[in-house]
């Protein structure tokens, strides 16, 4: 049979970054392609705990079905999380809506406010998942190129002035995916004000705002919001469990009340055991000690794959370190066919991703892919730097 498929998905093609994973699944290769946190991360025996005790004393509430805003103790403790974190995120009028990851909370304020035709900004290169979830509502997405410390502000500006209909701007300001940069506090307060006086609402993407390593604090745009502009999206994949698919978004309630409307007609609620689990971690656990924990396991990787890249790529790549985060932006010497390296590292058994997977226009020229450190083990960071050096010597040659 010829399958009619809609408009809506008809164009839309499968992650690279997950199909890329499905050929580099064996364990003889260096997932460098990944973007899983690190296993040791993990809280294992807390969470094996934690699961114990709600299945005894309310195992009904935990397999039964649940309100659609989410469940009410992890609404509480995410609210008071996200608050500690970032002070004066919550203001008068807000409320939290608990979603299956970051990236529901993405696709359902798509959902939200997206028509055909309408215009959405983006940070280019930008986060895959996140640049095909706007897609699939056929907006005029347009890319606005990245500076050192974030977009570039003139372009940013251009693009609102003379895009038609310009309805959202999607950012992640926090060791940005996948570039790692971070937008400096003057950007964020600059990219609020021209939001404002543009009429032009933002995404605040952060899961990685907590995994922080070097450099100082920035408020999240969220905290300076006094217009009820941003729909702030958070998420516990990267500090808990990504299995557990539990995120959330913080917004007024007025825009929430609709995200509502679209989580029910998406999956009802998000996985409520999935959330009492997160609900315990968090009263249950000292987060500032967990949060330090991670913060030094992914320094030390960091710093490894780093290490390794200039013993084994020094003069011939070029990256950028990163201050937190799970990544580095690599860039090939001017003239380098990028996708001919990716696939060169592929054969010799190193994964890495294509940088055009991450454009708003993947049919732009690109020189650069991503490398992720949190998920191959420092083993397998140090044989697959030194495999890879190999590979780009003989390719630039």
């Amino acid at each position: 049979m010829t399958y009619a498929f809609s408009d809506r998905m008809a164009s839309l093609q499968p992650s690279a970054i997950r199909e890329i994973l499905k050929n580099t699944s064996s364990p003889d290769v260096i997932p460098f392609a990944a973007g899983n946190p690190a296993p040791e991360a993990f809280p294992l025996k807390e969470i094996e705990n934690i699961t114990r005790i709600i299945m005894g004393d309310n195992p009904v509430a935990a397999l039964q079905y649940s309100v659609s805003e989410g469940y009410p103790a992890l609404r509480d403790a995410a609210f008071s999380f996200a608050e500690k974190r970032e002070p004066g995120i919550r203001k008068p009028g807000d409320t939290i809506l608990i979603v299956s990851g970051a990236q529901q909370g993405i696709e359902l304020a798509a959902k939200c406010l997206i028509n055909e035709g309408d215009t959405v900004l983006s940070e280019d290169p930008s986060f895959v998942g996140a640049l095909n979830a706007l897609r699939s509502y056929h907006p005029n997405l347009v890319g606005v190129p990245m500076e050192e410390d974030g977009m570039n502000l003139d372009a940013l500006e251009k693009a609102m002035q003379t895009q038609p209909n310009v309805k959202l701007l999607y950012i992640i300001p926090n060791f940005q995916n996948p570039t790692g940069i971070t937008t400096s506090l003057e950007k964020r307060k600059a990219i609020y004000e021209l939001c404002k006086r543009y009429g032009v609402m933002i995404l605040e993407d952060n899961p990685y705002g907590d995994l922080r390593f070097d450099g100082s604090y920035i408020p999240a745009i969220k905290t300076m919001d006094t217009e009820g502009l941003v729909i702030y999206v958070g998420s516990f994949s990267k500090i808990i469990s990504p299995g557990l698919r539990v995120g959330y978004v913080i917004a007024n309630s007025d825009f929430m009340a609709k995200m509502v409307v679209a989580k029910q007609c998406s999956d009802v609620h998000t996985n409520i055991l999935a959330q009492m689990v997160c609900e315990r971690f968090l009263i249950s656990c000292n987060m500032n000690s967990h949060l330090l924990g991670l913060q030094k396991i992914y320094k030390s990787k960091a710093a490894l794959l780093i290490k390794c890249l200039e013993e084994h790529t020094a003069g011939r790549l070029t990256w950028r370190a990163p201050q937190g985060g799970m990544f580095i932006w690599c860039t090939l010497p001017e003239g380098s066919d990028m996708v001919a390296f990716c696939k060169k590292a592929a054969e010799a058994k190193v994964a890495v991703v294509p940088g055009s997977a991450f454009l708003t226009d993947p049919s732009e020229p690109c020189r650069s892919f991503r490398m992720n450190y949190s998920t191959p083990s420092n083993k397998q960071i140090i044989s697959g730097c030194e495999i890879m050096g190999g590979v780009l010597k003989d390719f630039l040659r």
